[in-house]
């Protein structure tokens, strides 16, 4: 088969462009080396939906954060993925702070961002009363918001499906080349061949959407040469008890390593802490340490003094991808562009923060580029389907239709997950939907089975056993995170 656009990468941004490309007719596919969509920086990072004051003005990065931000309420409406609007905090500790303040609000201004206000002291502990004392003001963007990044991934990515995306999961890109391909009648067309170790994908149109290994994709295709830079975050999770402690997304004023650490509440009722910032050349490398833990626990009680280190349920690390010219300078922008030394492949790099924010604009934007390269104008697909359901949460229902969904559903009396209040009901449609969890990591990111404060200690070995039943595979062969991350190593009996 012969497709029209083969887009390398499943994470966000691969994702909202199969969906954008969705609503038209083509023949679509998606291919990642991981065993779940949203396996890369997608499923590590802060969750935020910033509203657009940081980006320089004029800048891609700045238009599509902007655009991207005022998308997501009707798009997790039509997906059923969580989205909260909270808006978000820069708080300034001093007067050169306020300045700072003042200067991204200008920024804002310039970048069209809705809803901004410079507020005082008094305002801000009307708005966060565990503020620090020594806080004197904040830039008030109400725009922002939060989100399950992972969660909004696998809802995108399925809605993609739905509507005719092939997805290809643990195919690893190991080559990307043009070849000319006989064709009936006059001549040869032009095609993109992407091989990976199970097949090979021709397509007239290759979109490389590889997050931290966007760089060996480019260099693969003999495409724009730079080069991605890994940058590594430490956070830390604190359970829901902690709530309380944070209102808003809080940011501290921002250094040349990014945002700086912040503290705020995530779309699942948890308190965020992170990230720190350190340049790693292992890109793989997701450790976890007591110099960065403690870290981003300093940098975060200078926000919210007397953080209680006792109510941490898990710490865990991201890599962000920063895109470096081949001398070492920055790009400094999103890289999204048809390139013009291999026509036809397009490089969507670098797309680290504000990425998830403007992750839905930059599939609109692309899908204009694709239209470009296919020539002429796309076709729509009269059968676009826009809304996907979710799976129903029991633990967020009333008295009345948890009653109901058991009567419908015995499986939704069965609670496996008992931290987070998860059924088995809800467990084994994740793992049955169109783009089905494999492993306890893809049902955890899919349900919260396992995230709450016992960390999978007691629901682990349900949820293995509803996997080994639901896949029709042994208890030995379910794993963790795929590969070779096996649960179970034999049977005792």
């Amino acid at each position: 088969m012969i497709y029209d656009v083969a887009i390398i990468g499943a994470g966000i941004i691969g994702s909202c462009i199969a969906r954008e490309l969705s609503k038209y007719k083509l023949n679509v596919c998606m291919i990642d080396k991981a065993d779940d969509v949203s396996c890369g920086t997608s499923k590590a990072n802060s969750g935020i939906i910033h509203a657009g004051y940081d980006p320089v003005p004029g800048s891609l990065m700045a238009k599509l954060n902007v655009q991207g931000t005022a998308m997501y309420e009707k798009l997790s409406q039509e997906l059923h993925f969580d989205f909260k609007k909270i808006g978000s905090l820069v708080v300034a500790f001093s007067e050169a702070d306020m300045e700072h303040v003042r200067k991204l609000y200008e920024r804002g201004l310039k970048n069209g961002v809705p809803d901004m206000e410079i507020i005082g002291a008094e305002k801000l502990r009307e708005l966060e009363p565990n503020i620090s004392e020594e806080a004197v003001g904040a830039l008030w963007a109400k725009s922002a918001g939060i989100t399950s990044p992972y969660q909004a991934t696998w809802a995108i990515a399925e809605n993609a499906v739905m509507n005719g995306v092939k997805l290809f999961l643990e195919h690893e890109v190991h080559a990307v080349r043009r070849e000319a391909a006989a064709a009936a009648g006059d001549g040869a067309e032009e095609l993109w061949h992407v091989v990976t170790g199970k097949a090979d994908f021709a397509a007239r149109c290759v979109i490389n959407a590889a997050g931290l290994y966007a760089d060996k994709v480019s260099a693969m295709a003999g495409a724009r040469d730079f080069v991605i830079k890994s940058r590594r975050g430490e956070y830390f999770l604190l359970d829901n008890k902690c709530a309380s402690l944070a209102h808003h997304t809080l940011f501290q004023t921002p250094d040349e390593y990014g945002k700086g650490v912040l503290v705020t509440p995530t779309a699942d009722g948890n308190i965020l802490v992170g990230p720190s910032a350190v340049d790693d050349s292992d890109r793989s490398n997701l450790e976890t340490t007591a110099d960065g833990q403690n870290l981003i626990f300093q940098k975060g009680e200078k926000t919210i003094p007397e953080i209680p280190r006792r109510n941490i349920i898990n710490s865990f690390a991201g890599m962000r991808a920063i895109a470096m010219n081949p001398d070492g300078s920055g790009v400094n922008d999103f890289i999204i562009e048809e390139d013009t030394k291999a026509p036809g492949f397009i490089n969507v790099a670098g797309i680290c923060s504000p990425g998830l924010s403007a992750a839905p604009a930059i599939g609109l934007y692309v899908a204009g580029l694709v239209e470009k390269v296919l020539g002429g104008s796309l076709k729509k697909n009269a059968d676009f389907v826009a809304v996907r359901k979710g799976i129903e949460s029991f633990k967020h229902a009333d008295e009345e239709r948890k009653k109901q969904l058991i009567e419908e559903n015995p499986l939704y009396g069965r609670i496996i997950c008992r931290c987070e209040m998860i059924t088995e009901a809800e467990i084994v449609a994740a793992i049955k939907s169109p783009v089905g969890a494999r492993d306890l990591d893809g049902v955890k990111r899919r349900t919260r089975a396992g995230m709450g404060r016992c960390q999978g200690g007691f629901c682990s070995p349900r949820v293995t056993e509803i996997i080994s039943r639901e896949r029709s595979i042994p208890m030995t062969s379910v794993t963790k995170n795929g590969g070779c991350s096996y649960i179970l190593n034999s049977k005792t009996r």
